[in-house]
Parts: C-alpha cells; sequence; structure tokens
C-alpha cells in the first residue's frame, strides 16, 4: 500500500479489525520510511460496475464518489457517519446483485434517492434537485408535496 504523506510502497499493518457488520475490514497502516499513520478499508467486490452516464459515456463505477455525492446531501444534517456507510454498503450491494455488469447513471440515481428518501428528507431534496436538474421552485414544490402527502414526519427517520 502506498503512503499517502510520502508515497513509499514501504507500510506495514499494524492492526486489523472488522466494522461491525463485518461488511469492511479496517487496517491501520504505519510507513515505516516516514512514519505516518493512516487507515485503509477492505471491501467485498462482487463484480466489476460500469456505469453508463446520460451521454452514453461508460466509466468505471466509484464508491466514493457516491459517498462524496451523499455526503454533500447530507452536510449539517443530523446522520452519522455509520449510516451513511451503512446506507452506501446496502446500495453497492444491490447494484452489485443486479446481475447487470453495467448499470445507468439514472437506475443508480433512482436507488440513492430511495434510499435517501428513507432517511432524511432534506438530504432526500438536496439529491433530488441536483440528480433530476430543478430549474425553478415549482420543482421544489413537487417534490415537498409527495414527501408531505406520505404523511411522514419531515426529519430524520429512525
Amino acid at each position: 500500500m502506498r503512503c499517502p504523506s510520502c508515497g513509499s510502497l514501504d507500510t506495514q499493518v499494524k492492526d486489523s479489525r472488522p466494522t461491525e457488520d463485518s461488511s469492511v475490514i479496517r487496517r491501520r497502516r504505519v510507513c515505516l520510511t516516514c512514519n505516518f499513520r493512516f487507515t485503509t478499508f477492505e471491501r467485498v467486490q462482487l463484480r466489476e460496475l460500469t456505469v453508463i452516464k446520460r451521454n452514453g459515456r461508460r466509466v468505471p463505477f466509484d464508491r466514493d464518489k457516491l459517498v462524496r455525492s451523499l455526503q454533500i446531501s447530507l452536510r449539517k444534517r443530523p446522520v452519522e457517519t455509520e449510516r451513511l456507510e451503512k446506507m452506501v454498503s446496502t446500495i453497492v450491494r444491490e447494484l452489485e446483485s443486479s446481475g447487470e455488469a453495467e448499470i445507468s447513471s439514472e437506475m443508480i440515481g433512482e436507488i440513492v434517492m430511495e434510499n435517501l428518501r428513507q432517511l432524511d428528507d432534506v438530504a432526500y431534496v438536496r439529491f433530488a434537485s441536483v440528480y433530476r436538474n430543478f430549474r425553478e421552485a415549482k420543482d421544489f414544490e413537487t417534490v415537498l408535496g409527495e414527501l408531505s402527502d406520505e404523511g411522514l414526519p419531515t426529519n430524520v427517520r429512525k
């Protein structure tokens, strides 16, 4: 593993342990060149996924990109990091178990929105506004109307 500080390949694992749900192995490492300590995570990958973008381009699926987009949607929301990680793992497992090697960005977006809708209304609306490319206030009203029609509280769901 390359050291993120100095770039050396001479690193050593100091500690390994599974996460709570045992879906990820957390490894504490130290660089033997500069003594920098860092953490890596190891996950099972069932299959290589390719995302078909709206313009037809094909790119490898990037779990970290999914995490970053969800973090933006959840910024300043009372949602723990563990819940975010669990949701991302659920989404990735759903994509991997779909049986398809190529998945449209639209399908990913819909799955993300389903999961966000169950987790946090504000994050759901934020994500929807980007994913559905909202252009005017009426677009927000439509989504908010859908949420209020459900009769669910408009805060974080347990």
